[in-house]
């Protein structure tokens, strides 16, 4: 069983990038398509375009707070199977200090999109 499934990978990994490379001829080039996108702006107008430094500050505390939101998860997993008290102080002390954060955030008005 183990055998079939690595000669399954390795014929994948062999098959897959020699169909790619053949069909890779079929598609149309052009200039346009060739150009590097990036998300909305335009490549050949000026690099040093004005960039809203609330939407940057608004996405970094997205990942932020995104990323410790998913470290609970495996906590709540945890949670099921025991129900230690250091692990509940533990989980309370950390959303805490992540609602101290989003507090803090919002009442230093972070989140606001359009600053008043």
């Amino acid at each position: 069983m183990l055998y079939m499934s690595f000669g399954f990978a390795v014929i994948l990994g062999v098959a897959l990038p020699v169909v790619f490379f053949l069909t890779s001829f079929l598609s149309e080039t052009s200039s346009e398509k060739l150009t590097a996108f990036e998300c909305g702006f335009d490549p050949l107008s000026e690099m040093r375009a004005p960039f809203s430094t609330r939407f940057f500050i608004l996405v970094v505390l997205f990942l932020i707070f995104d990323v410790e939101i998913a470290l609970l998860f495996p906590v709540l997993a945890i949670s099921t199977f025991s129900a230690s008290v250091f692990l509940m102080l533990g989980m309370s002390l950390f959303l805490a200090v992540l609602l101290l954060g989003l507090f803090h955030e919002w009442s230093e008005g972070s989140l606001d999109w359009v600053s008043s």
